[in-house]
């Protein structure tokens, strides 16, 4: 499956609007680190690599951007532009964020920590590593 849309519980009040994501029930995995990207420059793009083991959970906390899914077969976008929604990005799976708006936050949960050997980042490499 080329990512899935997760809508987070989004408690509305009058004095601002609350989402929360408790990893185990609203996000399918425990997360071991947060971390987001800003000021994307107009034009630019980020991603642009694959994960051998790490699931992630990205979320547009504000603005919107496009995410792009390719499993080496099909391809998929997805527009971000509501913080209590997020993107479930299997492993396996190319990434590309692009399309950012001026603002833009991209907040992502991920699965495991930092690991360098976990990355794919060559798209003729990521190829034949899916076949």
């Amino acid at each position: 499956m080329l990512g899935k849309i997760i809508t987070l519980p989004k408690i509305v009040d009058p004095r601002g609007n609350l989402t929360v994501a408790e990893q185990l029930k609203d996000i399918p995995f425990e997360v071991r680190r947060v971390y987001w990207t800003y000021d994307v420059p107009s034009g630019e793009h980020r991603g642009g690599h694959a994960h051998k083991q790490c699931h992630e959970f990205i979320v547009a906390v504000s603005g919107s951007f496009t995410v792009t899914l390719d499993d080496g077969k099909e391809k998929k976008s997805f527009l971000l532009n509501h913080p209590y929604q997020g993107l479930m990005v299997e492993t396996g799976v190319w990434r590309t964020l692009e399309d950012f708006s001026s603002g833009a936050v991209c907040l992502v949960l991920a699965e495991d920590y930092f690991d360098e050997e976990d990355y794919i980042y060559e798209y003729t490499d990521f190829l034949e590593y899916v076949k």
